[in-house]
């Protein structure tokens, strides 16, 4: 028996959005699904993350924009949270990569090695090919998903994703 009432209005009205998944989630930060049930959007993890690269995402969750810098896995966003959010420190703190799209300047045959420079783990490396500029490899096994090379690449062509998310080359 229906009362009329629409639920995904009475959930609108609670403040129970549905919010679609950041790209990259906090460290050490549970499924989303999980994540955004407890979330109460406060913003401590904003203000205690010492990179300031934690934002106010979709329905004001927060969620990590790498452009503005590294993530150096401190754990301060997770110790500020008052509510059951996160996972143990002493587990990875997620599956992230780097993955470089096609849009990178050595594909137009242009040379950079910036996101390598700016890799302190050395996950990324450029493999020489004769006759052409060296073209840039990630080592997943190496990669934290950092994302040092993210906001250092001068054409916004590296993203951190889920392995699983890797796009098509």
């Amino acid at each position: 028996m229906s009362d009329g009432v629409n639920l995904s209005r009475r959930h609108l009205l609670r403040g129970h959005l549905k919010a679609a998944a950041p790209a990259v989630q906090l460290p050490w930060s549970l499924p989303w699904p999980e994540f955004v049930a407890d979330c109460s959007r406060c913003g401590d993890c904003l203000s205690a993350c010492p990179e300031q690269i934690i934002i106010k995402g979709d329905g004001g969750f927060p969620a990590l924009d790498l452009g503005l810098g590294e993530c150096s896995f401190c754990g301060d966003c997770a110790s500020a949270c008052q509510e059951p959010l996160f996972r143990p420190r002493d587990q990875r703190p997620w599956d992230y990569i780097a993955q470089i799209t096609e849009g990178c300047l050595a594909n137009g045959q242009v040379y950079c090695q910036r996101c390598q420079d700016s890799c302190e783990a050395r996950a990324i490396r450029f493999i020489p090919v004769l006759g052409r500029v060296p073209t840039p490899s990630v080592d997943a096994d190496l990669c934290t998903g950092c994302g040092a090379c993210v906001g250092d690449c001068p054409v916004g062509s590296i993203k951190v994703a889920s392995p699983a998310h890797k796009e098509h080359e």
